[in-house]
């Protein structure tokens, strides 16, 4: 899809894609993985439910975050994203009886792709790619690990909203509504087990409250004892961790005089293109629940000649030029935000 930036509003439900967007998006959009840049290696809070009120959105947040590190559970979810196939997804928990966290998480269509974690080991199995591990205490899964985890550092930028009680997968379910408190980024709709608090729903809507994507628990199983499967893994036959060198520092040359409120810049250096072999200057801004991706190159480099608006996915893309710089931002937020990015681009003398 492509418009004039003046109409950009208004054009991003059309479902033709030109091939300038599409170029654009086999550019610029990240390469999705288990392993993400954000890989959190931080320790995760323990929290108190009875801090809040025990009717309060925090209180069922709490009971969430203390379940899902917690408890001994296995998921069954799918993951719903306009014009992709479903992906389902195996998400198993465990704590063994020296109180070491299990995890794994597997995806279950095609070639397949499986994450398991013991303790602080990460190990990856993906198709075409070597195993290897890092070291972090989370496996980046289809929830967003700092909702799951760290949900109070949210507060600041979203407001979480009681709703109401529903079912969902036969289950008695709390709805929270997430909404970004200056509007500049879409919000979700969040389904929590009432006799748990594990996740069994989540909605990623726009300004309008649409649905763009969802994440539906279909099965989920509590018990005493962690899964049989964590019992048949080998810890010795792990890959070993990767030690990860330490990145080189990049001079900074662009600020932002505007941010959404909460978000901040989580790094700038220079990235590769994956399709051209191009260096283009980069710059990620996060809330540390959305990402959104910055890059900047000669306008002389550049694949499109004009501005450019689209999506793919849940993704908006927006190339604009400015002087002699072309500057493309990739992210789940709105089209306005977007644009409101670029333009507060600076080149630092």
């Amino acid at each position: 899809m492509i418009c004039s930036l003046k109409t950009l509003t208004t054009h991003l439900n059309l479902m033709a894609v030109p091939k300038s967007v599409v170029l654009l998006t086999l550019l610029f959009m990240p390469h999705l993985s288990f392993s993400q840049e954000n890989q959190s290696e931080s320790a995760q809070p323990e929290y108190a439910v009875s801090s809040y009120p025990s009717d309060s959105a925090e209180a069922w947040l709490s009971k969430m975050a203390v379940a899902v590190k917690s408890l001994n559970y296995s998921i069954s979810l799918v993951v719903l994203k306009p014009g992709v196939d479903s992906q389902p997804y195996l998400w198993r928990h465990g704590i063994d009886e020296n109180g070491v966290e299990m995890e794994q998480l597997n995806l279950l269509n095609g070639p397949g792709r499986e994450v398991v974690r013991i303790g602080h080991k990460v190990s990856y199995f993906e198709p075409n790619v070597p195993p290897y591990s890092l070291q972090s205490n989370t496996v980046n899964g289809p929830f967003p690990n700092v909702l799951l985890y760290q949900p109070e550092s949210l507060f600041e930028s979203y407001e979480f909203v009681l709703v109401g009680r529903s079912r969902i997968s036969g289950r008695a379910a709390q709805q929270i509504r997430v909404i970004s408190k200056d509007k500049s980024r879409f919000g979700l709709n969040l389904w929590l087990d009432q006799e748990s608090g594990l996740v069994l729903k989540m909605n990623l809507v726009n300004l309008e409250g649409q649905p763009l994507e969802q994440i539906q628990v279909t099965a989920i199983e509590i018990t005493e004892k962690p899964n049989a499967f964590f019992a048949r893994i080998e810890q010795a036959m792990l890959p070993d961790i990767l030690v990860m060198r330490s990145p080189t520092e990049t001079p900074v040359r662009w600020h932002l005089n505007y941010l959404p409120k909460g978000m901040y810049v989580a790094k700038q250096d220079v990235h590769r293109l994956p399709m051209t072999g191009e260096l283009v200057d980069y710059i990620l801004i996060s809330d540390g629940l959305v990402n959104v991706s910055i890059y900047l190159q000669p306008l002389a480099n550049a694949k499109a000649s004009q501005d450019l608006i689209g999506r793919h996915e849940s993704n908006t893309i927006l190339t604009r030029q400015m002087g002699d710089v072309s500057a493309t931002v990739v992210g789940k937020i709105p089209a306005v935000t977007a644009d409101a990015i670029l333009k507060s681009i600076q080149f630092v003398q």
